[in-house]
Protein backbone atom coordinates (compact mmCIF):
# COMPACT_ATOMS: atom_id res chain seq x y z
CA UNK A 1 0.00 0.00 0.00
CA UNK A 2 1.17 3.55 -0.76
CA UNK A 3 2.48 5.51 2.22
CA UNK A 4 -0.27 8.11 1.93
CA UNK A 5 0.29 9.13 5.54
CA UNK A 6 3.59 10.68 4.40
CA UNK A 7 1.99 12.82 1.69
CA UNK A 8 1.46 16.58 2.16
CA UNK A 9 -1.87 17.96 3.33
CA UNK A 10 -3.49 21.34 3.95
CA UNK A 11 -5.04 21.61 7.41
CA UNK A 12 -6.49 25.01 8.13
CA UNK A 13 -4.02 27.66 7.09
CA UNK A 14 -1.04 25.30 7.10
CA UNK A 15 0.45 23.24 4.32
CA UNK A 16 1.94 20.28 6.19
CA UNK A 17 4.74 18.01 4.94
CA UNK A 18 3.00 14.81 6.08
CA UNK A 19 -0.11 13.46 7.79
CA UNK A 20 1.73 11.98 10.78
CA UNK A 21 0.40 14.07 13.67
CA UNK A 22 1.91 13.83 17.14
CA UNK A 23 -0.96 13.10 19.53
CA UNK A 24 -1.38 15.01 22.81
CA UNK A 25 0.49 13.04 25.49
CA UNK A 26 0.43 13.85 29.20
CA UNK A 27 3.99 13.29 30.47
CA UNK A 28 3.94 15.07 33.89
CA UNK A 29 7.36 16.68 33.65
CA UNK A 30 6.60 20.37 34.21
CA UNK A 31 8.59 22.35 36.78
CA UNK A 32 6.97 22.33 40.22
CA UNK A 33 5.70 24.27 41.99
CA UNK A 34 3.93 26.30 39.34
CA UNK A 35 3.26 23.71 36.60
CA UNK A 36 5.69 25.58 34.33
CA UNK A 37 7.08 24.19 31.04
CA UNK A 38 10.86 23.93 31.03
CA UNK A 39 13.89 23.31 28.83
CA UNK A 40 13.57 19.53 29.08
CA UNK A 41 10.04 19.84 27.67
CA UNK A 42 11.38 22.05 24.87
CA UNK A 43 14.00 19.42 23.95
CA UNK A 44 11.37 16.67 23.92
CA UNK A 45 9.04 18.51 21.56
CA UNK A 46 11.82 19.77 19.28
CA UNK A 47 13.00 16.19 18.82
CA UNK A 48 9.58 15.39 17.33
CA UNK A 49 9.29 18.43 15.06
CA UNK A 50 9.18 16.30 11.89
CA UNK A 51 5.52 15.50 12.62
CA UNK A 52 2.99 17.11 10.29
CA UNK A 53 2.33 19.11 13.40
CA UNK A 54 2.58 18.46 17.13
CA UNK A 55 -0.34 18.53 19.53
CA UNK A 56 0.99 19.54 22.92
CA UNK A 57 0.20 17.62 26.05
CA UNK A 58 -3.08 18.86 27.48
CA UNK A 59 -2.58 22.24 29.17
CA UNK A 60 -4.96 23.17 32.02
CA UNK A 61 -6.76 26.45 31.33
CA UNK A 62 -7.04 27.57 34.97
CA UNK A 63 -5.86 26.60 38.46
CA UNK A 64 -9.14 24.67 38.89
CA UNK A 65 -8.62 22.80 35.60
CA UNK A 66 -5.66 20.70 36.80
CA UNK A 67 -6.09 17.00 37.47
CA UNK A 68 -2.60 15.49 37.28
CA UNK A 69 0.60 16.44 39.08
CA UNK A 70 3.25 18.40 37.13
CA UNK A 71 1.18 19.12 34.03
CA UNK A 72 2.13 22.41 32.32
CA UNK A 73 -0.65 25.00 32.52
CA UNK A 74 -1.55 27.81 30.14
CA UNK A 75 -3.18 30.22 32.61
CA UNK A 76 -0.45 32.56 33.87
CA UNK A 77 2.53 34.58 32.65
CA UNK A 78 5.16 32.18 33.99
CA UNK A 79 3.60 29.29 32.13
CA UNK A 80 3.36 31.35 28.94
CA UNK A 81 7.07 32.12 29.23
CA UNK A 82 7.79 28.42 29.72
CA UNK A 83 5.77 27.49 26.66
CA UNK A 84 7.75 30.05 24.65
CA UNK A 85 10.80 27.83 25.21
CA UNK A 86 8.85 24.95 23.68
CA UNK A 87 7.35 26.75 20.70
CA UNK A 88 10.65 28.43 19.83
CA UNK A 89 12.49 25.10 19.95
CA UNK A 90 9.89 23.44 17.71
CA UNK A 91 9.95 26.31 15.23
CA UNK A 92 13.75 26.34 15.16
CA UNK A 93 13.58 22.64 14.27
CA UNK A 94 11.18 23.39 11.41
CA UNK A 95 7.98 22.15 13.04
CA UNK A 96 4.56 23.40 14.07
CA UNK A 97 2.81 22.92 17.40
CA UNK A 98 -0.79 23.38 18.57
CA UNK A 99 -1.74 23.78 22.24
CA UNK A 100 -4.41 21.45 23.59
CA UNK A 101 -6.69 23.35 26.00
CA UNK A 102 -7.84 21.24 28.96
CA UNK A 103 -10.18 21.29 31.93
CA UNK A 104 -10.41 17.94 33.73
CA UNK A 105 -13.55 18.76 35.74
CA UNK A 106 -14.39 15.97 38.16
CA UNK A 107 -11.28 13.96 37.23
CA UNK A 108 -9.25 16.12 39.63
CA UNK A 109 -8.59 15.87 43.38
CA UNK A 110 -8.49 18.52 46.16
CA UNK A 111 -4.73 17.96 46.55
CA UNK A 112 -4.27 19.39 43.03
CA UNK A 113 -6.57 22.40 43.40
CA UNK A 114 -6.25 25.81 45.09
CA UNK A 115 -7.01 25.67 48.79
CA UNK A 116 -7.96 22.01 48.59
CA UNK A 117 -11.15 22.88 46.71
CA UNK A 118 -13.51 20.23 45.44
CA UNK A 119 -13.31 19.51 41.70
CA UNK A 120 -16.10 21.04 39.63
CA UNK A 121 -18.39 19.22 37.23
CA UNK A 122 -21.84 19.43 35.66
CA UNK A 123 -23.25 17.38 38.55
CA UNK A 124 -22.10 16.33 42.02
CA UNK A 125 -20.91 12.86 41.05
CA UNK A 126 -17.62 11.00 41.33
CA UNK A 127 -15.79 9.58 38.31
CA UNK A 128 -14.25 6.89 40.52
CA UNK A 129 -10.62 5.88 40.06
CA UNK A 130 -7.56 7.70 41.35
CA UNK A 131 -5.77 10.95 40.58
CA UNK A 132 -1.96 11.30 40.49
CA UNK A 133 -0.94 13.90 43.07
CA UNK A 134 2.30 14.98 44.72
CA UNK A 135 1.45 12.48 47.47
CA UNK A 136 0.89 9.63 45.03
CA UNK A 137 -2.36 8.16 43.73
CA UNK A 138 -5.41 9.40 45.67
CA UNK A 139 -9.02 8.25 45.40
CA UNK A 140 -11.13 10.79 43.56
CA UNK A 141 -13.99 12.43 45.44
CA UNK A 142 -17.48 13.57 44.50
CA UNK A 143 -17.29 16.83 42.59
CA UNK A 144 -19.16 20.06 43.23
CA UNK A 145 -21.81 20.90 40.65
CA UNK A 146 -21.15 24.19 38.89
CA UNK A 147 -23.76 26.87 39.44
CA UNK A 148 -25.35 28.15 36.24
CA UNK A 149 -23.88 31.60 36.80
CA UNK A 150 -20.37 30.11 37.07
CA UNK A 151 -20.39 28.58 33.59
CA UNK A 152 -19.72 31.81 31.67
CA UNK A 153 -16.55 32.03 33.76
CA UNK A 154 -15.45 28.63 32.46
CA UNK A 155 -16.02 29.84 28.90
CA UNK A 156 -13.94 32.92 29.67
CA UNK A 157 -11.14 30.67 30.93
CA UNK A 158 -11.07 28.96 27.54
CA UNK A 159 -10.87 32.35 25.81
CA UNK A 160 -8.11 33.58 28.13
CA UNK A 161 -6.12 30.36 27.73
CA UNK A 162 -6.48 30.63 23.95
CA UNK A 163 -5.05 34.15 24.13
CA UNK A 164 -2.20 32.89 26.31
CA UNK A 165 -1.45 30.18 23.75
CA UNK A 166 -1.30 32.83 21.05
CA UNK A 167 1.10 34.89 23.16
CA UNK A 168 3.21 31.78 23.80
CA UNK A 169 3.85 31.34 20.08
CA UNK A 170 1.73 28.30 19.32
CA UNK A 171 0.56 27.77 15.73
CA UNK A 172 -2.98 26.87 16.75
CA UNK A 173 -5.09 25.36 19.51
CA UNK A 174 -7.18 22.25 20.08
CA UNK A 175 -10.15 22.20 22.45
CA UNK A 176 -10.03 18.99 24.49
CA UNK A 177 -13.59 17.65 24.65
CA UNK A 178 -12.68 13.97 25.01
CA UNK A 179 -11.47 11.28 27.41
CA UNK A 180 -13.91 11.91 30.24
CA UNK A 181 -12.86 15.48 31.07
CA UNK A 182 -15.08 18.50 31.74
CA UNK A 183 -16.55 19.12 28.29
CA UNK A 184 -17.29 15.44 27.76
CA UNK A 185 -18.81 15.32 31.23
CA UNK A 186 -21.31 17.93 30.04
CA UNK A 187 -21.99 15.93 26.86
CA UNK A 188 -22.72 12.74 28.81
CA UNK A 189 -26.23 12.22 30.17
CA UNK A 190 -24.69 9.78 32.64
CA UNK A 191 -22.47 12.53 34.08
CA UNK A 192 -24.70 15.54 33.43
CA UNK A 193 -27.92 15.48 35.44
CA UNK A 194 -28.57 19.22 35.18
CA UNK A 195 -32.00 20.75 34.58
CA UNK A 196 -30.85 24.20 33.43
CA UNK A 197 -29.81 25.27 29.90
CA UNK A 198 -26.67 23.13 30.14
CA UNK A 199 -28.46 19.85 30.83
CA UNK A 200 -31.34 17.66 29.79
CA UNK A 201 -31.57 17.74 25.99
CA UNK A 202 -28.80 16.86 23.56
CA UNK A 203 -28.69 20.50 22.49
CA UNK A 204 -28.34 21.71 26.07
CA UNK A 205 -25.64 19.19 26.94
CA UNK A 206 -23.70 20.33 23.85
CA UNK A 207 -23.95 24.00 24.78
CA UNK A 208 -20.78 24.38 26.87
CA UNK A 209 -18.58 22.61 24.32
CA UNK A 210 -19.85 24.86 21.53
CA UNK A 211 -19.53 27.99 23.68
CA UNK A 212 -15.94 27.07 24.53
CA UNK A 213 -15.15 26.51 20.85
CA UNK A 214 -16.73 29.85 19.92
CA UNK A 215 -14.68 31.64 22.58
CA UNK A 216 -11.49 30.11 21.18
CA UNK A 217 -12.50 30.92 17.60
CA UNK A 218 -12.87 34.58 18.58
CA UNK A 219 -9.15 34.58 19.44
CA UNK A 220 -7.69 32.35 16.72
CA UNK A 221 -10.10 32.17 13.78
CA UNK A 222 -11.39 28.93 12.34
CA UNK A 223 -8.29 27.99 10.32
CA UNK A 224 -6.13 27.47 13.43
CA UNK A 225 -8.60 25.73 15.75
CA UNK A 226 -9.40 22.03 16.15
CA UNK A 227 -11.29 19.92 18.66
CA UNK A 228 -10.80 16.42 20.05
CA UNK A 229 -13.78 14.11 20.64
CA UNK A 230 -13.93 10.50 21.84
CA UNK A 231 -17.40 9.25 20.81
CA UNK A 232 -16.98 5.76 22.27
CA UNK A 233 -15.16 6.73 25.46
CA UNK A 234 -16.14 5.30 28.85
CA UNK A 235 -13.02 6.44 30.75
CA UNK A 236 -13.89 8.58 33.75
CA UNK A 237 -17.19 6.71 34.23
CA UNK A 238 -18.69 8.36 31.14
CA UNK A 239 -21.98 6.89 29.90
CA UNK A 240 -24.51 7.89 27.24
CA UNK A 241 -28.02 6.66 26.61
CA UNK A 242 -27.59 7.40 22.88
CA UNK A 243 -24.01 8.05 21.85
CA UNK A 244 -24.68 8.50 18.15
CA UNK A 245 -27.46 11.04 18.70
CA UNK A 246 -25.21 13.07 21.00
CA UNK A 247 -22.05 13.00 18.92
CA UNK A 248 -23.67 13.34 15.51
CA UNK A 249 -25.33 16.51 16.81
CA UNK A 250 -22.08 17.93 18.18
CA UNK A 251 -20.16 17.15 15.00
CA UNK A 252 -22.88 18.64 12.81
CA UNK A 253 -22.79 21.84 14.89
CA UNK A 254 -19.00 21.94 14.74
CA UNK A 255 -19.14 21.45 10.99
CA UNK A 256 -21.11 24.70 10.70
CA UNK A 257 -18.10 26.45 12.25
CA UNK A 258 -15.69 24.97 9.67
CA UNK A 259 -12.79 24.35 12.05
CA UNK A 260 -9.37 23.43 10.71
CA UNK A 261 -9.99 19.86 11.87
CA UNK A 262 -12.00 17.52 14.07
CA UNK A 263 -9.86 14.99 15.94
CA UNK A 264 -11.67 11.70 16.66
CA UNK A 265 -10.47 8.92 18.98
CA UNK A 266 -10.96 5.34 17.80
CA UNK A 267 -13.37 3.07 19.74
CA UNK A 268 -10.52 0.69 20.59
CA UNK A 269 -8.95 3.27 22.92
CA UNK A 270 -10.38 4.32 26.29
CA UNK A 271 -8.53 7.19 27.93
CA UNK A 272 -4.90 6.17 27.50
CA UNK A 273 -5.57 2.42 27.48
CA UNK A 274 -6.69 -0.10 24.88
CA UNK A 275 -10.13 -1.65 25.29
CA UNK A 276 -12.25 -4.43 23.84
CA UNK A 277 -14.94 -3.62 21.31
CA UNK A 278 -18.41 -2.83 22.61
CA UNK A 279 -21.88 -2.77 21.09
CA UNK A 280 -22.02 0.95 21.96
CA UNK A 281 -18.90 1.79 19.93
CA UNK A 282 -19.28 4.22 17.04
CA UNK A 283 -17.21 3.49 13.93
CA UNK A 284 -15.41 6.70 13.00
CA UNK A 285 -16.40 6.20 9.36
CA UNK A 286 -19.94 7.26 10.33
CA UNK A 287 -18.76 10.84 10.87
CA UNK A 288 -17.35 11.43 7.38
CA UNK A 289 -20.69 12.43 5.79
CA UNK A 290 -21.21 15.02 8.56
CA UNK A 291 -17.91 16.82 8.00
CA UNK A 292 -17.77 18.93 4.88
CA UNK A 293 -15.97 21.90 3.38
CA UNK A 294 -12.33 22.42 4.32
CA UNK A 295 -12.54 20.78 7.76
CA UNK A 296 -10.21 17.79 7.95
CA UNK A 297 -10.56 14.67 10.10
CA UNK A 298 -7.68 13.48 12.27
CA UNK A 299 -8.11 9.97 13.68
CA UNK A 300 -6.18 8.61 16.66
CA UNK A 301 -5.88 5.52 18.77
CA UNK A 302 -3.55 2.57 18.46
CA UNK A 303 -2.69 3.08 14.78
CA UNK A 304 0.21 1.47 12.97
CA UNK A 305 1.65 2.61 9.66
CA UNK A 306 -0.54 0.05 7.92
CA UNK A 307 -3.80 0.99 9.65
CA UNK A 308 -3.04 4.70 9.18
CA UNK A 309 -2.63 4.31 5.44
CA UNK A 310 -5.77 2.17 5.30
CA UNK A 311 -7.79 4.75 7.24
CA UNK A 312 -6.81 7.46 4.78
CA UNK A 313 -7.40 5.18 1.78
CA UNK A 314 -10.88 4.32 3.11
CA UNK A 315 -11.72 7.99 3.61
CA UNK A 316 -12.18 7.65 7.38
CA UNK A 317 -9.48 10.18 8.23
CA UNK A 318 -7.34 12.71 6.40
CA UNK A 319 -4.45 12.49 8.86
CA UNK A 320 -3.54 10.19 11.76
CA UNK A 321 -2.31 11.07 15.24
CA UNK A 322 0.25 8.76 16.84
CA UNK A 323 0.94 8.79 20.57
CA UNK A 324 2.89 5.92 22.06
CA UNK A 325 4.90 5.35 18.87
CA UNK A 326 5.98 9.01 18.90
CA UNK A 327 7.15 8.68 22.50
CA UNK A 328 9.74 6.06 21.62
CA UNK A 329 10.42 7.09 18.01
CA UNK A 330 11.08 10.84 17.90
CA UNK A 331 11.69 10.69 14.13
CA UNK A 332 8.60 8.58 13.40
CA UNK A 333 7.96 9.95 9.86
CA UNK A 334 11.54 9.11 8.84
CA UNK A 335 11.13 5.58 10.15
CA UNK A 336 7.84 5.19 8.30
CA UNK A 337 9.50 6.39 5.10
CA UNK A 338 11.96 3.48 5.06
CA UNK A 339 9.77 0.99 6.95
CA UNK A 340 12.41 0.90 9.70
CA UNK A 341 12.04 -1.10 12.86
CA UNK A 342 10.35 0.90 15.59
CA UNK A 343 11.81 1.31 19.06
CA UNK A 344 9.46 -0.17 21.68
CA UNK A 345 8.12 2.18 24.34
CA UNK A 346 8.49 1.75 28.10
CA UNK A 347 5.21 2.37 29.91
CA UNK A 348 7.03 2.69 33.23
CA UNK A 349 8.48 6.03 32.11
CA UNK A 350 5.36 7.52 30.53
CA UNK A 351 4.38 9.68 33.51
CA UNK A 352 6.74 11.81 35.58
CA UNK A 353 10.48 11.51 36.05
CA UNK A 354 13.38 13.01 34.11
CA UNK A 355 14.94 12.55 30.68
CA UNK A 356 14.79 8.74 30.95
CA UNK A 357 12.04 7.52 28.67
CA UNK A 358 11.48 11.12 27.57
CA UNK A 359 14.35 12.61 25.58
CA UNK A 360 16.73 9.63 25.48
CA UNK A 361 15.00 7.49 22.83
CA UNK A 362 17.30 7.03 19.81
CA UNK A 363 16.82 8.45 16.36
CA UNK A 364 17.14 6.31 13.24
CA UNK A 365 20.66 4.86 12.91
CA UNK A 366 21.54 6.12 16.39
CA UNK A 367 22.33 3.79 19.26
CA UNK A 368 20.38 4.14 22.54
CA UNK A 369 23.67 4.78 24.37
CA UNK A 370 24.49 7.73 22.13
CA UNK A 371 20.96 9.11 22.42
CA UNK A 372 21.17 9.08 26.21
CA UNK A 373 24.58 10.75 26.35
Amino acid sequence: MTNTVLSPIQIGRYQLPNRVIMAPLTRMRATMPGNIPNQLNATYYAQRASAGFILSEAAPISPMAHGYYATPGIHNAQQVDGWKLVTSAVHDAGGKIFCQLWHVGRQSHPDLLPGGALPVAPSALSPLGQAPTAKGMRDRVAARALETNEIPGIVEEYRAAAKNALDAGFDGVEVHAANGYLLEQFLSDGANLRTDQYGGSIENRSRLTLEAVDAVLAVWGRDRVGIRLSPSNTFGNIAHSNRWAQYSHVVAELNKRQLAYIHLVEPRVDGSADKAESADDIALSRFRPLITGDTKIIVAGGHTLQTANQSIADGVGDAVAFGRLFISNPDLPARFAVNAELTPYNRNTFYGGNERGYTDYPFLNQSPAKAAS
